[in-house]
C-alpha cells in the first residue's frame, strides 16, 4: 500500500558528506514524481477500462464503481462500494487481482525488472525514478533492490498461498485454490481485499489463517528496504544491518505490542472470548491498521469508542517506507519522536537510538506531518458537507483508512454519495503514491532566478 520523499532510510541516516538545500532535492525529485504519479494512473485507467467490460461482471456496474475499485486496488486500499466477490466474474477478480500485485510492488518495479531482464542495467532515468519511488539511501543499489523485490514477493505470495489452500479447503470455501492465491496477494501487498462479504470474521479463531494473513502482511509492510539489507547482510556485502533497517523492526514491534494490548483492554466486543481467542482478535486487528492491510476479524461498525482511537493511531501511523503499506510512516514517526524528545531534554541537537539526526531529515518528516494532516483536515470537511448525515466519527476513520490505504471501514463506503466516492479516490491516490510526492507531481515551479530579478513593475 503506496510512498513518501522522506519515508526511507534516509529520514533517519547520518548524513555522509556535504547535504543538498530541500529546494535542490525538490527540484531533483519533481520529475521522477511526476512519471510516478502519471505512471499509477495509466495503471487505473487501464484497470478502469478492463473492470468495465461485461464479461468482467456478474451484474452491470457503475462507472463509479468500477473506478474507486480501480483506484482501491492500485492503490492497495481495499476500501470498496461494492462486494467483489459477488459484484465481478472470475475474469473481473483476476484483474483486480492484477491491479494489486502491481500497485504492490510499485509502478517503477514491474517496467524495471522487466528492462533488467532484458539489458541487465537500469537507465539513469530509471534509477532516479526508483529512488523517489522508495527513498532508497545510497548504499543500496536500484537495481538490486529492484531483483530483491520480485523475488522476494513472489515468494512470499507462493509460500502464503500454498499454506492457505487446505485452510480455506477446510474452512468449505468454494473456490479454495483461487482464494488462497487472491488472499495471499492481497495480504502481503497489505490491500486487504476480499471475495468474502465479511472479510474474515468466520475465521477469528482459526490460528493458523491468522498466523499466515499477519505474518504475509507484517513482510509487505515492513518495507523492501528491511529485505534488500537482509539480502546483503547474507552476502557478506555489509557487515551490520543498517539503522533504518533497526529502527523499522522496532517501531513495528512496539507498536504492534502497544495496540494488541489496547485493545485486548478495552474493546467489548471480544471480552467474552476465551483468553487466547481474545489475544489473537486483539492481536490481528491491531496488526490490520498498523500494517495498512485491512482484513477484520471482528466488525469494525460495534467497535467502542476507545478502541476507535487505537485504530486511527495505528491507521495513522502506518506501515514502513519503500513497502506495501501506507500511513505517515514509522521512521518518519521516528524522526518526530526523536524531535519531541530532544526538544524536551534541551538538546542542541536531535538524537534517536544515539544517533544524529540530520536537520533535512527533520524537516521532511514534519512537512510530512503537516501535509497529511491538512489533506485530511479538508477531505474531512469536504465529506462533512456531501455526508451531512453521517456521523463525524464515521467520516474521520474513512478519510483516515483512505489516505492511509488501510480499507477498514465502519460501514460507510457503500453508502457514500458520488462526489464522497470521488472525494475518497483523490485520497487513495494521495495516500499511495505520498503526500508529499503527490504534491512534487502536481505543484507549479517557483519562479527562477533571473525571473526572481526581473522587477521592473510599470506604474
Amino acid at each position: 500500500m503506496p510512498m513518501d520523499l522522506h519515508k526511507s532510510l534516509q529520514s533517519l541516516k547520518i548524513a555522509v558528506g556535504a547535504e543538498e538545500s530541500p529546494a535542490e532535492v525538490s527540484r531533483e525529485r519533481a520529475g521522477p514524481a511526476k512519471l510516478l504519479l502519471v505512471g499509477y494512473l495509466s495503471y487505473v485507467v487501464a484497470g478502469w477500462i478492463a473492470l468495465s467490460f461485461g464479461f468482467s461482471q456478474v451484474k452491470p456496474l457503475s462507472p463509479l464503481d468500477t473506478l474507486f475499485t480501480a483506484v482501491s486496488a492500485v492503490s492497495t486500499t481495499g476500501l470498496t462500494t461494492i462486494d467483489t466477490g459477488t459484484s465481478y466474474s472470475f475474469v473481473g477478480e483476476i484483474v483486480v487481482c492484477l491491479l494489486i500485485q502491481f500497485g504492490g510492488i510499485g509502478y517503477m518495479t514491474g517496467s524495471s525488472f522487466l528492462f533488467l531482464s532484458l539489458r541487465n542495467h537500469l537507465s539513469k532515468t530509471q534509477e532516479n525514478t526508483a529512488r523517489t519511488a522508495y527513498s532508497l539511501p545510497d548504499s543500496i543499489t536500484p537495481a538490486l533492490f529492484v531483483r530483491s523485490v520480485i523475488l522476494f514477493t513472489f515468494a512470499c505470495e507462493a509460500v502464503g498461498a500454498a499454506v492457505l489452500y487446505p485452510i480455506l479447503k477446510g474452512g468449505g470455501e468454494p473456490d479454495p485454490l483461487w482464494s488462497a492465491i487472491f488472499h495471499s496477494v492481497s495480504a502481503f501487498c497489505t490491500a486487504g481485499f476480499s471475495l468474502r462479504a465479511d472479510s474474515f470474521a468466520p475465521y477469528v479463531a482459526d490460528v493458523p489463517l491468522n498466523a499466515t494473513l499477519s505474518v504475509l502482511s507484517i513482510l509487505g509492510a515492513m518495507g523492501f528496504i528491511v529485505v534488500t539489507d537482509i539480502v546483503r547482510r547474507i552476502a557478506g556485502q555489509t557487515t551490520h544491518l543498517g539503522f533504518t533497517c533497526k529502527v523499522i523492526a522496532r517501531m513495528t514491534a512496539s507498536l504492534l505490542v502497544l495496540g494488541t494490548l489496547l485493545i485486548f483492554v478495552v474493546e467489548p466486543s471480544i471480552a467474552g472470548m476465551p483468553p487466547w481467542e481474545r489475544l489473537q482478535a486483539a492481536f490481528f486487528q491491531a496488526m490490520t491498521a498498523s500494517t495498512t492491510v485491512g482484513f477484520n476479524t471482528i466488525d469494525i461498525g460495534g467497535v467502542s469508542n476507545a478502541t476507535l482511537v487505537v485504530l486511527l493511531f495505528l491507521m495513522f501511523v502506518g506501515a514502513s517506507p519503500a513497502g506495501t503499506g501506507g500511513g505517515l510512516k514509522t521512521t518518519s514517526f521516528a524522526a518526530l519522536i526523536a524531535l519531541v524528545r530532544s526538544t524536551l531534554k534541551g538538546r542542541s541537537s536531535v538524537r534517536f537510538f544515539k544517533r544524529d539526526v540530520p536537520p533535512a531529515q527533520l524537516q521532511a518528516a514534519t512537512t510530512s506531518l503537516a501535509c497529511y494532516c491538512g489533506a485530511l483536515a479538508v477531505a474531512v470537511f469536504l465529506l462533512g458537507l456531501t455526508e451531512p448525515t453521517v456521523a463525524f466519527d464515521e467520516i474521520i476513520f474513512e478519510a483516515v483508512s483512505a489516505i492511509g490505504t488501510v480499507g477498514l471501514s465502519m460501514g460507510l463506503t457503500t453508502d457514500l454519495t458520488a462526489i464522497g466516492k470521488l472525494i475518497l479516490i483523490v485520497l487513495m491516490i494521495v495516500g499511495r503514491l505520498g503526500v508529499l510526492t503527490f504534491g512534487l507531481a502536481t505543484a507549479i515551479p517557483d519562479e527562477s532566478r533571473e525571473e526572481e530579478a526581473d522587477n521592473d513593475l510599470a506604474v
